[in-house]
């Protein structure tokens, strides 16, 4: 399994338009191969920033970059922009592969 995720920092006081966003997005996963999860984490709020991770499963990291080259992939991201102000910066990718599972 492959663990996918990108980290938000959201502006205090924007955490709602945020959620509204992803809430309304229709991210065509489930028309991929390879999909297994998605969750949005929201943490702890610091120096005027809360944290947010978009974390998805998938069952290789081959599927999961097919992902991202597939026309779904396109579709999703079409309107998955934040209202200005949202965002305190450019999100961080991380990828894991899964090596121990309880």
């Amino acid at each position: 399994m492959y663990i996918a995720m990108n980290h938000f920092l959201v502006n205090e006081g924007r955490e709602d338009g945020f959620e509204e966003t992803w809430e309304k997005r229709d991210r065509h996963l489930d028309e991929v191969e390879g999909f297994v999860d998605f969750r949005l984490l929201r943490g702890d709020t610091a120096d005027g920033k809360t944290t947010y991770v978009s974390h998805s499963t998938w069952a290789t990291k081959d599927t999961f970059v097919a992902w991202t080259q597939s026309d779904a992939f396109r579709k999703a991201h079409s309107d998955a922009r934040s209202p200005e102000g949202t965002l305190a910066g450019p999100p961080s990718f991380a990828g894991y592969q899964v090596v121990l599972e309880a």
